[in-house]
């Protein structure tokens, strides 16, 4: 491998000639040998920085021309395009297990801006620091692109997966309308629910959801740039902030503004524990979700067997002919694990000691773990499953009609603890409620299906 010699405020560093970053990247990647190759610092971090530098180039060019001149503006902004795109990923490779203020992940994207924008200007032009990282500090650009990394996954992955699943269960209420079946509490039988009403309990909890994380979006919007190194914006011209934000909202396309506060936006992430708290609700509704479609899916003879989903491999290495509910399983894997990201990004969050917090790389890629977890979860559930699900109608008329709690109905015409009586006795002898109420002398045959009729019950 041919090397080219860059060099930093300690001194010369040895760098890959063919790659962009510089001499403080070099010494991370040397100095953090922490799950390399497994935990690189996320692509949507990466892609933010390319957003935020372009924006602060902007700003910079509106507020010191003579400083960020139309030349350096234009080298600037080729380079974060590149790096947006994802056309430099590779000229990315630190890892989350870094500097706790993400400052090498900073300096990453200036090396990088910097360098690709001198090759591009045919010069040396521009300087990491003095020219990419002008009027910025790690302390306020990690937790703007961490904020612009999360909307982003949020509005662009995660609400439209949630959208696509919510309509798909729509769907499938209104063709399984009119199927009344057997409810159950405590996993124990229950009075009558019909299978349309089911549903549209799982799209409800998605539609809540989605609600959540709208609630959620407008705090992370707001952003840290412009408070530099402890929130005072010292090295940062008048309205740098503003304009800034402005810039960010501009090339994204989503309302970021400058937050009101920089001694809070440096050190609190509550935004971020907050919209997380949102993605576990989530992750809690769709493990009860895929829960109840394998419970229902279960089987095929000896289990409820009130649905049946697609068969999308074979279940079993040894019991042939096994079918098992893998995408329920995924999804309950995807739910455990966001789970567990949200008791990171919690502590992490009580970190923010002083000025700063520096928990940020780990509260960035968990929450973006969570995000393209639940995206991907979601669509691939949706997909290989819930598109899939039929009714078993017989099998759910047959549970209905030897339900006992189909005695609830007669409650109010022969009294709770009679009913009760009922209930004992058909369990008791192996017979059915109808048969129970007739031996005990309650009701007249014609009398009992007159009131008990599962489909005025629901």
């Amino acid at each position: 491998m041919e090397y080219r010699t860059e060099h930093d405020s300690m001194g010369e560093v040895q760098v890959p000639a063919d790659r962009y970053w510089g001499a403080q990247t070099q010494r991370s990647h040397e100095n953090f040998p922490i799950g390399v190759g497994i935990e690189t610092m996320p692509a949507e971090i990466i892609h933010a920085f390319g957003i935020l530098k372009k924006a602060a180039a902007m700003a910079n060019h509106a507020l010191k021309p003579e400083k960020m001149t139309v030349e350096k503006l234009a080298a600037v902004s080729q380079a974060c395009d590149e790096v947006i795109s994802g056309r430099l990923n590779g000229h990315f490779p630190l890892v989350v297990w870094q500097t706790g203020s993400g400052t090498q992940s900073n300096m990453n994207a200036n090396e990088v801006i910097a360098n690709r924008g001198n090759e591009i200007a045919g010069r040396k032009l521009l300087h990491p620091n003095d020219d990419i990282n002008m009027s910025q500090s790690s302390n306020d650009t990690f937790p703007t692109a961490m904020h612009i990394a999360a909307v982003t996954a949020l509005e662009d992955r995660v609400l439209p997966a949630v959208d696509r699943l919510a309509a798909t269960f729509r769907r499938l209420e209104e063709v399984n309308a009119g199927i009344v079946k057997s409810g159950r509490t405590h996993l124990q039988d229950a009075t009558p629910i019909t299978f349309s009403q089911e549903i549209s309990g799982w799209r409800t909890s998605l539609e809540r959801d989605r609600q959540l994380l709208e609630l959620a979006l407008p705090p992370l919007k707001e952003l840290a740039l412009g408070g530099t190194a402890v929130g005072t914006g010292l090295n940062a011209p008048k309205g740098f902030d503003t304009e800034v934000a402005a810039a960010v909202a501009r090339l994204t396309g989503k309302d970021f503004v400058t937050a009101p506060n920089k001694f809070h936006a440096l050190t609190s992430k509550d935004e971020l524990v907050f919209a997380h708290g949102a993605l576990k609700a989530l992750a809690c509704d769709m493990m009860k979700i895929a829960n109840d479609v394998r419970w229902l899916a279960s089987g095929p003879r000896d289990g409820l067997g009130e649905i049946r989903i697609p068969e999308n491999e074979p279940g079993s290495s040894i019991m042939p002919g096994k079918v098992n509910p893998t995408q329920c399983e995924a999804v309950t894997m995807v739910a455990v694990q966001v789970i567990a990201n949200d008791t990171a990004i919690g502590m992490a969050a009580s970190q923010g000691n002083f000025q700063l917090n520096v928990f940020l790389p780990v509260s960035a890629y968990n929450f973006l773990l969570s995000t393209q977890l639940l995206a991907d979860a979601m669509d691939s559930f949706r997909r290989h499953c819930v598109d899939g699900i039929i009714p078993n109608a017989e099998r759910m008329r047959e549970n209905l009609n030897h339900s006992l709690m189909l005695v609830t109905c007669l409650t109010p015409r022969i009294g709770y603890e009679a009913a009760a009586m009922c209930a004992k006795k058909a369990l008791a002898d192996g017979t059915t409620l109808k048969d129970a109420v007739l031996a005990l002398g309650l009701l007249t045959a014609q009398e009992f299906d007159e009131i008990v009729r599962p489909e005025t019950m629901v």
